[in-house]
């Protein structure tokens, strides 16, 4: 099969809930993957436990060569290397692009890969973990918003949206989608900075009442670079209280960081950002993609973010030490 309704790009933790979800509802799915994850694929197929335990089955091409067509594109891989990967696709004819990685850059890069036409926004607020058994442990299943980047609802969105929500893995149509996957990077580098260097599963960092006040300060930073852009952020792309952090007290921002953790101790106890998961796995972190990106954003917007950069410096360090490299 060199054509396929759905091909997905990565084989981590959500790229294979959704192409195991979507197979089992009876898509044709192929899965993009390399090296052990590709043979582990071929040998066993896609097994989740967690929030649904099953397993099915999907084509896994370790060519992109062989794929000549799909009718819709989800890119799940992580953000280093996205660039190259997207190139050796170019000749794939798609109806559709979308990228959930974390970040704002994957929309840029999709765009001048396959036309700006193709390209939906999308997000996912959902979590999984690739286990080292091959498994993936679905843990959180809120949201995959997804829509047009220069707004309203398409039939497209609508349609791809419902075929998803309809497989298991939920996800809605909507008309504001930039501003949604800037307010989900505005509180994705925050979390990242705590997770990479507090190691924690993620409500213990959000408890911690320094922890918090370091969050809030960063979201703050990134946010400005969003207001400088005219993007306005909006609550809900995310489970921080974004609106108290950026219009309350900074006390009262604190405060509603920490009653989020309460909330996350008692209904993901053991949820941690894929960074941290990537981190001990000695996996690179997405750093240059992310904090890079913001921090080049905000000089060419004349925005100096002193405790984001920091945080960059740091993360870019601790990726370095844990995975032995000094350059």
């Amino acid at each position: 099969m060199t054509r396929a309704e759905f091909a997905i790009l990565g084989a981590g933790a959500i790229g294979s809930i959704l192409a195991a979800h979507l197979a089992r509802a009876g898509h044709s799915v192929i899965v993009i993957a390399r090296g052990d994850r590709a043979r582990a694929l071929e040998r066993d197929g896609l097994r989740i436990k967690g929030l649904a335990d099953f397993a099915a089955r999907v084509q896994v091409v370790t060519e992109p060569a062989r794929l000549q067509a799909a009718d819709t594109l989800i890119v799940a891989m992580k953000t280093h290397g996205t660039e190259a990967a997207l190139e050796r696709l170019r000749h794939v004819r798609l109806e559709a692009a979308l990228s959930i990685q974390n970040g704002v850059l994957k929309n840029e890069l999709l765009a001048r890969t396959f036309g700006a036409e193709r390209v939906l926004g999308a997000l996912a607020d959902t979590s999984g973990e690739l286990l080292p058994s091959g498994e993936v442990l679905f843990t959180r299943n809120v949201n995959l918003p997804l829509g047009e980047p220069a707004g309203g609802i398409s039939e497209r969105a609508r349609r791809i949206a419902g075929l998803i929500d309809q497989a298991g893995v939920r996800s809605t149509a909507v008309d504001n989608i930039v501003s949604m996957e800037w307010s989900k990077f505005t509180a994705w580098l925050g979390l990242m900075s705590m997770a990479v260097t507090m190691r924690s599963v993620s409500w213990r960092y959000l408890m911690d009442e320094d922890c918090a006040r370091m969050l809030v300060r960063l979201v703050r930073e990134v946010a400005a670079v969003a207001r400088a852009q005219g993007i306005g952020l909006v609550e809900g792309a995310t489970g921080m209280p974004l609106r108290t952090i950026l219009e309350a007290s900074e006390q009262d921002s604190i405060e509603a960081v920490r009653a989020a953790g309460e909330q996350m101790r008692s209904r993901a106890p053991d949820h941690r950002m894929s960074a941290l998961q990537d981190l001990e796995a000695g996996r690179p972190l997405e750093v240059e993609e992310t904090f890079g990106y913001a921090i080049r954003r905000a000089a060419d917007l004349g925005l100096s973010l002193p405790l984001l950069e920091a945080f960059h410096h740091l993360v870019a360090g601790i990726d370095r030490i844990r995975r032995g490299s000094t350059s």
